[in-house]
């Protein structure tokens, strides 16, 4: 990502849905970091979306997630990665724009590891927001997430990323941004 540019790149929030959000420990700190990266997104004016697992049976995304971006596009997905899904991939993939892929949401070890392998497969830059992922067990997670360095995917906390976008303290968002990190510790 350079600094000061978002072109090419989307913030990708998987299956924030409440009955998995249950499932995972921390979940309020999960959701913070999350709406930190939507936050951040928006204010870059970066592209975010998200992704529902049956929604039609696992419910929708948490609502003060969607509120932070109620234009953003949602992929309802049966498949566990967003690329397996035919519609979802043709969407993500059919500007044929997309450069960089930024992840956040559940769960590290399923959704998140296999929808940041097949972008890799697609030839789109992924990094895992480190710090705004979770899953129900740490350690499958702190697994996967290595595997998934050790394939080429940056793992950053959400911070080092956007601080890393604005380049400086010059930047006209960057005061908007200090506050975010403040409000969502």
């Amino acid at each position: 990502m350079s600094a000061g540019h978002s072109g090419g790149a989307l913030l990708l929030c998987l299956d924030m849905q409440p009955a998995f959000l249950k499932a995972v420990p921390d979940s309020d700190l999960l959701l913070r970091r999350c709406r930190l990266a939507i936050a951040a997104a928006g204010g870059l004016g970066m592209p975010a979306g998200f992704t529902e697992q049956v929604p039609a049976k696992l419910g929708v995304t948490d609502p003060g997630l969607r509120a932070l971006a109620p234009t953003a596009p949602v992929y309802a997905k049966e498949s566990f990665s967003a690329f397996a899904d035919p519609t979802a991939r043709a969407q993500l993939l059919g500007s044929g724009t997309l450069e960089h892929l930024l992840l956040c949401g559940i769960e590290t070890p399923i959704c998140v590891y296999q929808t940041a392998l097949q972008a890799l497969d697609a030839d789109v830059a992924v990094t895992v927001l480190s710090d705004a992922v979770g899953a129900r067990r740490a350690e499958d997670a702190r697994t996967c997430l290595a595997a998934l360095a050790r394939a080429g995917v940056h793992i950053l906390p959400v911070e080092t990323v956007f601080y890393a976008m604005l380049g400086g303290a010059k930047h006209p968002f960057f005061k908007a941004y200090t506050e975010l990190v403040k409000s969502h510790a």
